[in-house]
């Protein structure tokens, strides 16, 4: 039985981006959003539109979802892992806590 949803931290991510590991890193804000802030090499794909666009999301390397502060991606990684793709975690805090632990001079909203 699967026990929800898996998190990662904002620094586990920096961690593995650091040592280069194969990741794919799907934000799920939308447009607006990724205006204020963004992080380099994610794709966009927008939870509203999630379903349509699925096939668009990696089988064969972990993917890291995020969004403002973790509740939209958490839900994506809920309806990836449902649609069967397990490799799907969660950024804990988002964006946002992004921004204020890793990258100051990013903008926040």
């Amino acid at each position: 039985m699967n026990a929800g949803p898996q998190q990662i931290s904002v620094q586990e991510l920096e961690s593995w981006r650091r040592e280069g590991r194969e990741i794919a890193i799907i934000d799920v804000r939308e447009a607006w959003e990724i205006e204020i802030c963004s992080l380099a090499g994610a794709l966009s794909i927008p939870l509203q539109t999630l379903p349509a666009r699925v096939g668009e999301v990696p089988t064969d390397r972990p993917v890291v979802v995020f969004c403002h502060h973790g509740m939209r991606s958490l839900h994506a990684v809920t309806w990836l892992q449902r649609a069967g793709l397990d490799n799907a975690v969660n950024l804990a805090g988002g964006i946002d806590a992004w921004a204020r632990l890793i990258d100051p001079s990013m903008g926040v909203y």
